[in-house]
C-alpha cells in the first residue's frame, strides 16, 4: 500500500510517500511545499493546494494521514497553521483517498518510542527506519513519520481483523 503523510504548514508542508507491505516499509519519496509570506493568504492557499494536488496525482497513494495541529499561544498564528491543515485536509479528500490524523504524540510514540521525542530524534529515526532517503528537510522527516505511523495502525487493524476471523 502506498501511504502519504503529511505535516501541515502555511510556510512549509512537508510531504512523504511510503510504500508498506506488512510491517517492510520501503520510502518512495518525500518533500516540502513552502509558499511566500509576501503572498496574500488565500494566494498562499490555493497554491499549497495545487502543489498537493500534484504531489498526489504524481505518487497515486492510496490513503493519507495528516498530523493534528497544536495550538500555541499566538492565536493568528494557529488560525492560519489551521487553515493551511483544512487545505491539506481537503486537497487529501477531495483527491477521493480515505484520511487518518494522528496526534504528534502518537506519531513520535510510534516512531520514536516516545510521545515527548524531539524532531532531530525523528529525522534520526527515519535514517533507521527508511535507509538510503535522501530528506528534504524537517517538515518532510514529519510527514514521512506520520506515514509510517499510519502504516503501523493500519497493520495493526489487519491483524486484529485476522484474529477476529480466526476465532469466529
Amino acid at each position: 500500500m502506498i501511504i502519504l503523510g503529511l505535516d501541515p504548514g502555511l510556510g512549509t508542508t512537508g510531504w512523504g510517500v511510503i510504500a508498506a507491505e506488512g510491517n517492510r516499509l520501503r520510502h518512495v519519496a518525500n518533500g516540502q511545499i513552502r509558499t511566500d509570506p509576501s503572498m496574500a493568504l488565500p494566494r498562499r492557499l490555493a497554491n499549497l493546494h495545487a502543489a498537493l494536488i500534484d504531489v498526489i496525482r504524481a505518487e497515486r497513494p492510496a490513503s493519507a494521514a495528516v498530523e493534528e495541529v497544536l495550538g500555541n499561544t499566538n492565536a493568528q498564528s494557529t488560525l492560519k497553521l489551521g487553515q493551511a491543515r483544512g487545505v491539506v485536509l481537503l486537497a487529501a479528500a477531495g483527491s477521493g483517498l480515505a484520511v487518518d490524523e494522528y496526534h504528534p504524540s502518537t506519531v513520535k510514540k510510534a516512531v520514536v518510542g516516545t510521545g515527548g521525542a524531539e524532531k532531530r530524534q525523528i529525522q534520526a529515526m527515519m535514517g533507521v527506519l527508511l535507509p538510503g532517503a535522501k530528506l528534504a528537510g524537517p517538515d518532510a522527516a514529519d510527514a514521512l513519520a506520520v506515514a509510517i505511523c499510519h502504516a503501523h495502525h493500519l497493520a495493526s487493524a489487519a491483524g486484529m481483523m485476522r484474529r477476529a476471523r480466526a476465532t469466529s
